[in-house]
């Protein structure tokens, strides 16, 4: 289920019960009512794509497609072809033409090429050795690629152009494009860095060229954050900053929720910890900021100033499972709990509030050294942080929230999370 929300609300009021953050009706800052909801997917919608500045493209567990009008929330195309639920989805546009298909991937193993224009499927391939989890197009070089149990490079036309076995209990979860032709995917707890190598009678191979071990658990994020950066988190909490060009560890920090202590009681209180407590769910960066969904809190990095922006510990009453960054200071978060809320980072008042001490690793240079986690910082070592205040929560969702967007820039527009 989709719902569009647009407009603006009257006052506001907070009060903060059982450590999460609540709002009242009158929200001035929220300029987001329900506008209409958008009904047609019968099953868990997992993703939303924008496809440029006027239409998006939905799917789920239902293995349709179906493709909106971001400003009236009409539905346009209806895409059918797919038998079970949709696994991977991402807009592409090779350099060479300049009209944008979708292709999507299903657990049916399966990935097609559509054209949202017409809704027709104009290229598939099926009866693949897995399904595939993860798709990443290289526009520049009108090749895409496909993660799974394999990593597959694909020419425009669907022709299989080179593949590579991967070995993990996941395969590959997730696919970043890095400088000079190489990728970067994460499997189970490492990422591979592959080059992709042309030779002049433009056959493609694509080669191993290092594993990158510095995570101790299942890696559950990893984005690009610029040219020279690029994001990783995992189900422990850990969040990497590495070089996009020598991939060596530039920042790594260990998101812990108490203060490390010396001896029993301090052991005692990580292993008290749930496992979702602390995984990073999501990660989004604008290139100045990144945003970590860490269990059902927020955590914002400033890349300027190499430390915590703001962070709010229970932002929801269960994981937030999707983050978006709407400005420099504004973000949105949507949560398993149902819930979509906005916040603004500000100033701490004076004296500063007192908050959750030592659940902030050391930021580290280098690689880390996994024989014994990085120490924790308190609180007051980090003199600029501010906080996450509540502005706004858009109620209408009866189950979890798994993504929300598109937002065009330079307009009052639609917003559409999905459930």
């Amino acid at each position: 289920m989709l719902r569009w929300f647009l407009g603006g609300r009257e006052a506001q009021s907070s009060v903060e019960r059982s450590g999460v953050l609540s709002i009242g009706e009158e929200q001035p800052r929220n300029c987001f009512t329900e506008l209409q909801v958008l009904k047609g997917h019968f099953d868990i919608v997992r993703f939303l794509v924008q496809i440029d500045d006027f239409r998006c493209a939905s799917a789920g567990d239902d293995g349709l497609v179906f493709i909106w009008n971001i400003e009236t929330g009409e539905r346009l195309q209806e895409l059918r072809g797919h038998t079970q639920q949709i696994t991977a989805i991402i807009t592409f546009t090779c350099e060479a033409a300049a009209h944008t298909g979708l292709i999507t991937a299903s657990s049916d193993r399966s990935v097609s090429l559509w054209d949202p224009d017409s809704g027709n499927r104009v290229q598939t391939v099926s009866d693949l050795q897995s399904s595939v989890k993860c798709l990443l197009g290289l526009e520049r070089l009108c090749l895409w690629v496909s993660g799974g149990e394999e990593l597959c490079v694909w020419s425009k036309d669907f022709q299989l152009r080179c593949l590579q076995q991967t070995h993990g209990d996941s395969g590959v979860t997730a696919l970043i494009e890095l400088p000079k032709n190489h990728l970067a995917a994460a499997v189970d707890r490492e990422i591979v860095i592959y080059k992709l190598m042309f030779s002049d009678d433009s056959d493609v191979s694509i080669t191993k060229i290092r594993c990158l071990s510095d995570h101790r658990d299942q890696i559950r994020a990893l984005i690009n954050v610029n040219d020279r950066l690029f994001a990783s988190g995992s189900h422990a909490g850990e969040l990497i900053l590495w070089d996009a060009v020598d991939w060596n560890v530039l920042k790594y920090e260990h998101i812990l929720w108490e203060e490390s202590q010396t001896g029993v009681q301090s052991e005692s209180r990580l292993k008290a910890l749930r496992p979702s407590e602390m995984s990073i769910q999501h990660l989004t960066t604008n290139g100045q900021l990144i945003l970590a969904a860490v269990g059902s809190g927020l955590y914002v990095y400033d890349l300027q100033s190499q430390s915590v922006a703001a962070y709010r510990k229970a932002a929801h009453d269960s994981n937030v499972l999707h983050t978006m960054l709407l400005s420099d200071s504004e973000l949105m978060s949507c949560s398993e709990d149902g819930s979509v809320r906005m916040w603004e980072i500000q100033d701490l008042p004076l004296p500063a509030e007192p908050a959750s001490a030592g659940f902030f690793g050391n930021w580290t240079f280098g690689r880390s050294s996994k024989q014994a986690a990085p120490p924790s910082k308190k609180a007051t070592d980090f003199p600029n942080t501010r906080k996450l205040e509540l502005i706004g929560d858009l109620i209408g969702h009866s189950g979890a929230v798994q993504v929300g967007g598109p937002f065009p820039p330079n307009a009052a527009p639609p917003f559409a999370p999905c459930s």
